[in-house]
């Protein structure tokens, strides 16, 4: 209990603490012009109320990830909650506040235009490409579990292949439709269904008389039945929870309907908090719901955390409760799978500069989308998902090391992005080589770590180099001029 209590402190003190910092390096200028005013169409630009665009970009961001991912990490041990924590704090946060920002300085244009900016045009590309992707993968993966959930609560003749049919109708009206139309209407319930959840099982963690087994005494090391290691495995397991590059292209999103830079904080930076809190309370509720991380390893040994989140709700928060929080867990998946399919629109409509005022260029635009989408979900769930979270940090990389020029050109303090574009980089190069076919190579563990570390440590040595030039030519027109 000690070590879950704690984690809430710290977390919440680091959204008014290191979050203020981050602000201020930044610079946000409140005088200045968002997009939503500058690039009004009624479709993606427009202002929206401030309590509306954090609920839309907290529904966004929290999918499947601090629920399903949590319960995932948690199996590691002790060592998930210390992650969730500092990795929301220093890397989560700060990557989402910095590229939330950087969108809106650009105009609201998406993300891999933003980084193409910072690092240039064959990066670009590559961003591109992979930014749809993975979004095509987060729009398929959020499909499947709120269809295995809605399938086990209705009955026989509503099965599983009716809800996604049903799930994926939704998906491409929130993409077509005018942001205002579907999305700003809809979030607030859901919003409420997902707070319901998290505070109901809040109020049982603290007061209702359970007992979180933290084990924090008895070391930091794995506790997972496979042998599979913290490093580089636990990182990419617990993706939304901690860090999550898609994120960034959820932000641009909300970057256009953003009324002022001052709300930027409260908008990217606390709503990753706020996922970060859920995502502790899910590791929390686990492991006190199945008493032990053995118990939670056998409970979960070929099954997805489907089964134990339900169980969970009905069981700590009764029929209604269980109810409420049931739907709270199939809004959150479906609140970004739905946004995920429109920033990929998005993002197409960016890189060919293809208008989206008509309807008919924004279906144009999504039908291959929803083709791909939909082929997407043949695959295996457990596949599937490994796949979106290692593509999940390896966009956080880029995302991190753009940022981390960003903030060199404007002459601040970019060693906040810095050392977590480094930690990550290591992360997603060691799992990608370390991780069993065919997710990875499989490589030996030590070294797939070494490669890691190397190819990190070399990065940082030409993004350096890249700064150096940057500000060397900054001088030399000073000097000219």
């Amino acid at each position: 209990m000690a070590l879950f209590l704690i984690s809430i402190a710290v977390l919440v003190g680091g959204y008014f603490i290191y979050g203020l910092i981050v602000e201020r390096i930044f610079k946000i200028e409140p005088e200045r012009t968002t997009p939503a005013y500058a690039r009004r169409d009624d479709i993606d630009y427009l202002p929206l109320p401030t309590w509306k665009v954090f609920l839309i970009q907290f529904l966004n961001i929290a999918g499947l990830g601090p629920i399903f991912g949590a319960i995932m990490g948690v199996m590691f041990g002790p060592a998930a909650f210390l992650w969730i924590v500092l990795g929301t704090i220093f890397a989560g946060a700060v990557h989402d506040f910095i590229s939330g920002m950087m969108s809106i300085r650009s105009g609201g244009m998406s993300l891999p235009e933003v980084v193409g900016h910072e690092l240039g045009t064959s990066v670009k590309q590559v961003m591109r490409v992979f930014s749809l992707l993975l979004l095509v993968l987060v729009g398929a993966v959020f499909v499947i579990n709120p269809a295995d959930l809605l399938a086990g609560m209705t009955p026989d003749y509503m099965d599983r292949v009716v809800w996604i049919g049903i799930i994926f109708l939704y998906y491409m009206l929130a993409t077509l439709l005018p942001i205002d139309k579907l999305i700003d209407n809809f979030y607030p319930i859901f919003g409420f269904t997902l707070l319901f959840m998290a505070v109901g099982l809040l109020g049982v963690l603290l007061f209702g008389g359970v007992t979180i087994p933290d084990g924090i005494s008895e070391g930091l090391h794995s506790r997972n039945h496979d042998g599979v290691p913290i490093f580089p495995m636990m990182f990419v397991s617990i993706a939304c929870g901690a860090i999550s590059g898609f994120h960034a292209t959820q932000s641009p999103m909300m970057a256009r309907c953003l009324k002022n830079e001052k709300l930027a904080r409260p908008i990217f930076y606390g709503a990753m908090v706020s996922e970060g809190l859920v995502a502790l309370i899910w590791a929390a509720a686990a492991i006190a719901f199945t008493e032990s991380y053995e118990n939670l390893n056998n409970y979960m040994a070929g099954s997805t955390p489907a089964p134990l989140v339900k169980e969970i709700s009905v069981t700590w928060l009764g029929s209604l409760g269980g109810l409420l929080a049931i739907i709270g867990v199939i809004a959150a998946p479906i609140t970004t799978g739905d946004t995920a399919l429109r920033s990929a629109r998005l993002i197409a409509a960016d890189f060919l500069k293809f208008d989206q005022r008509k309807f008919w260029k924004r279906l144009a635009l999504s039908l291959p989308i929803f083709a791909l989408a939909f082929a997407v979900m043949l695959i295996d769930f457990k596949i599937l998902w490994r796949y979106f979270a290692w593509s999940n940090q390896t966009l956080a990389v880029f995302t991190l090391w753009a940022c981390t020029v960003y903030l060199a050109r404007k002459h601040s303090a970019y060693i906040i992005t810095l050392l977590p574009a480094m930690f990550m980089t290591s992360v997603s190069v060691s799992y990608l080589l370390y991780a069993p076919r065919p997710e990875g190579l499989g490589f030996d563990l030590s070294i797939a770590i070494a490669a890691g570390v190397t190819v990190s440590l070399a990065v940082t040595g030409i993004v350096l180099m890249y700064i150096k030039r940057i500000k060397s030519d900054r001088l030399k027109r000073q000097f000219d001029y």
